[in-house]
């Protein structure tokens, strides 16, 4: 509790206390440079505290976004298990929630083995489930514009004119066709396995900052994205995906072309910041959470480019169908 980073702590606990006072803070579960989670018991109940650090324009949206995912929950219960909401202070950034028992589907953001069949199983039917809900008109929003985050890869160079005129075109074929039936579909908007917790009850979906209205996909998209050692677990996300036909196929598509491009986008910042960083490491034990190394994430980044280049090689043959 000393030194910069222990002030900071401190004022994150006295964030928590001003809304739930009855928090007695037991551990550090998680910290990075943007937020602290912390684990305590309110009364006869486990919590976990989530407080912003970083409190620049979006990281406050996205947290002020996840609370009011939460208090959505209590009036609308989704057909998921999700942590009950203790209470919560958009203005300061802070958010209490019940501790859910469970373990993590895997511990990183792309798991280095096969996650077990069900395991992969337990998720999809949980993730299908959520898909199909239809909350109320205005509950929630639509946390991403996709005609302004393609033109936005274009212009960093991430997609060329070819991917950008493609993904345009599907893009007015759903469009044509939402006209018809409508293609929103509710979504987690960040269904990583690290924010999926397994247990006996079924699975608990953590971390709501991106939940809203997507097309159709979108989540299996990102669980493809992160699945690359498990083929058996993508040949399954594109069957479903492509059950509802062929707007939905093109929908997945699309989302998986911009999946792919964020992530090949996040590893290329963190390998350039590697190569950088020249000072020698002392050995030791791996922490089973701990980020992947630098050359590790190099052997990523090239597996995510030859995705990429499948996915690109499946927009083209949607286009060819239209």
């Amino acid at each position: 509790m000393s030194g910069p980073q222990g002030t900071q702590l401190r004022a994150a606990i006295a964030s928590v206390h001003r809304i739930c006072p009855e928090f007695t803070p037991v551990q550090v579960l998680r910290r990075s440079g943007r937020s602290v989670l912390l684990v305590g018991t309110t009364g006869r109940s486990t919590a976990v505290a989530k407080c912003l650090l970083d409190h620049s324009p979006l990281w406050k949206e996205r947290i002020r976004h996840e609370i009011a995912a939460y208090r959505a929950f209590v009036r609308h219960r989704p057909p998921v298990r999700v942590p009950r909401l203790i209470a919560a202070d958009p203005d300061n950034c802070t958010l209490v929630v019940e501790r859910m028992p469970g373990r993590a589907a895997a511990l990183h953001r792309h798991p280095a083995e096969a996650p077990p069949r069900a395991d992969i199983r337990a998720v999809l039917g949980a993730i299908c489930r959520l898909n199909a809900w239809r909350p109320p008109a205005g509950t929630f929003d639509a946390p991403l514009d996709y005609a302004a985050r393609i033109a936005r890869y274009h212009e960093l160079g991430l997609l060329t004119d070819r991917d950008m005129g493609d993904l345009q075109k599907l893009m007015h074929g759903i469009a044509h066709t939402a006209g018809r039936q409508g293609m929103g579909q509710f979504c987690h908007g960040d269904a990583l396995l690290s924010n999926i917790l397994l247990s006996p009850p079924g699975p608990v979906l953590v971390d709501w900052e991106h939940a809203g209205w997507y097309l159709p996909g979108y989540d299996l998209a990102t669980l493809w994205a992160v699945l690359g050692d498990a083929p058996m677990a993508r040949r399954q996300i594109s069957q479903l995906a492509q059950q509802a036909g062929t707007a939905a196929r093109d929908a997945f598509l699309v989302n998986l072309m911009l999946v792919l491009t964020r992530e090949i986008r996040t590893y290329e910042t963190a390998v350039q910041r590697s190569m950088h960083e020249t000072a020698p490491k002392a050995p030791g034990p791996a922490h089973p959470g701990a980020a992947p190394s630098g050359e590790e994430q190099r052997l990523l980044l090239r597996r995510l480019h030859d995705d990429c280049q499948l996915a690109r090689r499946a927009v083209r043959a949607a286009v060819g169908t239209r």
